[in-house]
């Protein structure tokens, strides 16, 4: 039987979870995942496990921030000044924007904390610095 390698187009079920069991996404319902190997479609954890598999394997793993979404940075992390941001959005907590500390490379941040004068701004992944585990059923290679 063979096994997934680079190069190889992949079709994966997956649950994933917190250490605490907490699930964050599931591709349960939905079609499978679909991705080539070596494409870096997917996080470096995710693909790696995926390697060696056979159509039919199952198996679960848990990847380190290092390999998932990064490690959480303080630097990514700033308060501005409400009058930045533009009259006709009502920022909120939880609320994702898009900005551009360099002209033509917008960015995600998500609105963490705010007040009638400042917001702070999150540029972090929601995953970034967390432990991820993953539940892997590999359903074909090709």
């Amino acid at each position: 039987m063979s096994q997934a390698k680079a190069g190889d187009k992949v079709k994966v079920h997956y649950k994933g979870s917190f250490k605490d069991g907490k699930v964050f996404d599931s591709s349960e319902g939905k079609d499978p995942l679909e991705f080539t190997i070596g494409q870096k479609m997917v996080v470096q954890g995710f693909e790696n496990a995926i390697v060696g598999m056979a159509s039919g394997e199952k198996k679960k793993i848990s990847i380190q921030p290092k390999e998932a979404y990064g490690e959480y940075r303080k630097d990514l992390v700033a308060t501005i000044d409400r009058s930045e941001i533009p009259n006709d959005i009502k920022p909120e907590l939880g609320m994702m924007l898009q900005v551009s500390p360099e002209p033509g490379r917008p960015t995600a941040v998500t609105v963490t904390e705010l007040n009638e004068k400042t917001l702070t701004l999150d540029g972090n992944h929601p995953l970034a610095g967390k432990e991820l585990t993953f539940e892997l059923d590999l359903l074909s290679i090709s």
